[in-house]
């Protein structure tokens, strides 16, 4: 199994934390926004006296709630197309090992969530990359490119929508093209869409279950973690109008017994959440975004895709090695005391030497610690040697 890119470094910042250092976490993407009101309230003021197992596939309730939301989005499913897992990641595995079987190969665009990795590796799978540059602001390969990569082994297709580490939205026009590629090969098409509310600049998330004729190659995951600043009730969900699929997912939900019912309470409690909150995160994100963009783009040398949804983004730096960067950012740098966190971007590929000299940067921080860390990151830079 891989270290995970995103928390190898741990043990660096605490070193750093003891030496008396603020430390700008730019390196995960664990939002600062308030988790709702009402999802807090329903676990607190609950009566259960018999913390029970709950129903392997989730709560009837919480999918029933849950199909009523994605019908707001244009999805059209029911609760029967739904299975609650133990957040995203348990989804994923639950994917990858009711799809494929040892051996068989997806192809991801890439760069990805470095978790497909460890899925793909835990279950035997392997990752074929779909190369996206950041001169293209990691826009997919051609209809042609993207079609040689599959093979008789290929048995999925998987984007993340909007993109984790890139913040790419694809366009309704790439997702016909993905799911007309699906249907020709017969293959899964999966799209990890746990950042659907954050989208931006007027641009509106298509959703692949929203594409008509894929129902039985489309596959959703999802998660309450980003959309809800609820990371810690580690709760996600699979959903799909495969009957097959979802069948063969229930068989791994029921070996793991339940998801965890004190956190489907407050997601179902979640789904009431107004309109007004994701109206005002959206403008925060937004602000947060175009602040860091601004400020990294005075850096000489320095290369950044502007991000369209989610709250990542991937920069170029001008040096070799961003995993060392990394780790002396936290070892031997500071600025009155101050140094910041970041992802080292390679972990979020699969070919090799690929992302060596890039970073992750998540926006998760109010702008003027956002300001502050753009700052230490360009004196950083200025006395840095590889």
């Amino acid at each position: 199994m891989p270290e995970s890119p995103i928390r190898k470094l741990v043990p660096y910042a605490e070193d750093a934390i003891k030496q008396g250092k603020t430390i700008y976490h730019l390196n995960i993407g664990q939002p600062d926004i308030k988790t709702p009101q009402v999802a807090l309230d329903a676990v607190k003021n609950n009566t259960i006296e018999i913390l029970e197992y709950s129903r392997s596939q989730g709560s009837d309730t919480y999918r029933e709630k849950l199909a009523n939301y994605y019908a707001k989005h244009e999805i059209d499913v029911t609760l029967d197309d739904i299975v609650v897992t133990t957040g995203a990641s348990e989804a994923l595995q639950f994917l990858f090992s009711s799809v494929m079987d040892p051996g068989d190969e997806v192809i991801i665009s890439e760069p990805f969530y470095a978790n497909y990795i460890a899925f793909s590796i835990a279950t035997g799978i392997k990752v074929v990359p779909a190369v996206c540059n950041i001169d293209d602001n990691f826009a997919l390969p051609t209809l042609s490119a993207f079609e040689k990569l599959i093979t008789p082994k290929t048995k999925a297709i998987l984007i993340c929508n909007p993109g984790n580490p890139t913040g790419y939205l694809y366009s309704k026009a790439e997702i016909n093209k993905l799911a007309s590629i699906a249907i020709e090969h017969d293959l899964y098409l999966v799209a990890d869409e746990v950042y659907r509310e954050f989208v931006y600049d007027g641009h509106k998330h298509y959703s692949i279950l929203q594409e008509k004729g894929v129902d039985e190659h489309a596959i959703i995951i999802d998660s309450v973690s980003k959309r809800y600043s609820m990371c810690g009730a580690r709760v996600g969900c699979l959903v799909s109008k495969n009957k097959a699929v979802m069948e063969t997912v229930l068989k791994f939900a029921q070996a793991r017994l339940s998801p965890p019912t004190y956190a489907q309470i407050a997601s179902e409690a979640a789904l009431e959440t107004p309109q007004s909150y994701f109206d005002d995160v959206i403008e925060e994100y937004v602000e947060r975004r175009n602040t860091l963009i601004s400020e990294l783009q005075k850096i000489e040398g320095l290369k950044v895709a502007k991000p369209k949804g989610a709250f990542y983004c991937i920069v170029e730096l001008p040096i070799k090695d961003s995993d060392h960067f990394a780790k002396w950012l936290l070892e031997s740098f500071d600025v009155d005391g101050e140094t910041v966190m970041v992802a080292p971007a390679a972990g979020f590929y699969s070919t090799p030497g690929v992302g060596s000299n890039q970073i992750r940067i998540a926006y998760v921080l109010k702008k003027e610690s956002l300001i502050k860390a753009v700052n230490i990151l360009k004196q950083a830079l200025e006395v840095y040697k590889d």
